[in-house]
């Protein structure tokens, strides 16, 4: 088995680490992994992990603690790794130049996301130039998930050099689609309702404070359609709005689920505004689910989706020409381009897996 350790910030269900563990699942027989959390706590995803025989540390690491650097170069000399994939992109610079320390010769760095995820300070802009042109010295390979992010970290210079390659995140469609039930009955959604709904954890990337005036503005004039949120912290976060709204009945909030596809199969209508992304897993999810889609029209989606689909792209903060979009989607004024077969091909997990164990 080749022993590999991962390095992430947690194990909070998201993008990236639910890609990881579909991943370790996959190749759960030939790889002996390690996930190292460098944000200093582990998450809720810790059990499937560890139930996939992952051994899971926590190590926090900030941007000039030279204890905490040495105690994760104590780590990476003793385990004995063949390889090792930092998931924090630009930031994976100093703990690959650790590895390459410990004599580990596959040293790879992924980008996620396709801009800089933290407030900018001068500091902090000046830290992540310098460590941006580093990564290419502490790595052996720079991922991406898109070359929309390469694009933004990496210019031009990433299309004249072979130690950077694009991978597409990779999702088990027949594995995925292992459920037809849905949770009107359970939500008290009628079955003549037009359901729309949004999967992802609360955070400002994701665009929930345009999400939620949409869906306010849809519910409030149309008692036929519902709302359904999905995700960690969404139900925190958005029920005292609903409750003011006074639309306890029609917007539905539910905090991170396994069975996302029970969610996917109870709506009609999958909204996605999101403000930047890296590749996103849970539009993937939609599309395979058969969902007709009404997302933002930044590049990370434009190459997420098929080119037919670019005329219902919106811009992700017009609040306004989306729910006229939702409302035509619902009315059949537009085409509901059903996308299932092409994303089932588009995103083979076999073949984006293949090529990521490839490099490990």
């Amino acid at each position: 088995m080749k022993k590999v350790a991962f390095l992430v910030t947690g194990l909070n269900s998201g993008g990236l680490e639910n890609y990881l563990l579909r991943f370790l699942t996959f190749y759960k027989e030939e790889i002996s992994a390690t996930v190292i959390c460098k944000g200093g706590y582990i998450g809720d995803l810790e059990t499937n992990f560890k139930e996939l025989g992952a051994k899971i540390i926590s190590v926090e690491i900030g941007y000039f603690d030279p204890a905490k650097f040495y105690e994760l170069y104590q780590i990476l000399m003793t385990g004995e790794f063949e390889s090792v994939c930092d998931f924090t992109g630009n930031f994976a610079a100093i703990p690959l130049y650790l590895a390459k320390l410990a004599g580990i010769k596959k040293r790879i760095a992924f980008h996620r996301g396709s801009n800089n995820r933290y407030k900018e300070t001068p500091i902090k802009t000046l830290y992540n130039k310098t460590i941006n042109m580093q990564l290419p010295c502490a790595a052996t390979k720079v991922l991406a998930n898109s070359k929309a992010a390469m694009d933004f970290f990496h210019k031009d210079s990433w299309k004249r050099n072979s130690k950077f390659e694009v991978i597409y995140n990779g999702i088990n469609a027949f594995q995925f689609l292992n459920s037809q039930e849905n949770l009107r009955e359970d939500l008290l959604i009628p079955k003549s309702a037009f359901v729309v709904g949004h999967v992802g954890r609360y955070n400002e990337a994701k665009n929930h404070s345009t999400i939620i005036e949409v869906a306010v503005t849809l519910c409030r004039n149309n008692k036929d359609i519902y709302f359904l949120f999905c995700g960690k912290d969404v139900y925190e976060q958005l029920k005292t709005r609903v409750e003011e709204e006074g639309l306890n009945d029609q917007i539905k909030l539910l905090s991170h689920r396994k069975d996302v596809i029970k969610v996917l199969n109870t709506l009609d209508c999958f909204y996605f505004p999101s403000i930047n992304e890296g590749q996103p897993n849970a539009l993937i999810e939609a599309m395979i689910a058969g969902l007709p889609i009404i997302a933002s029209d930044i590049d990370p989606i434009k190459e997420t989706v098929p080119k037919e689909l670019y005329d219902l792209l919106v811009p992700p903060l017009n609040k306004e020409l989306a729910v006229n979009r939702i409302l035509e989607l619902k009315e059949g004024k537009i085409e509901k381009l059903i996308l299932k077969d092409w994303a089932i091909k588009h995103f083979s997990h076999k073949k984006w897996f293949e090529q990521f164990y490839s490099k490990l």
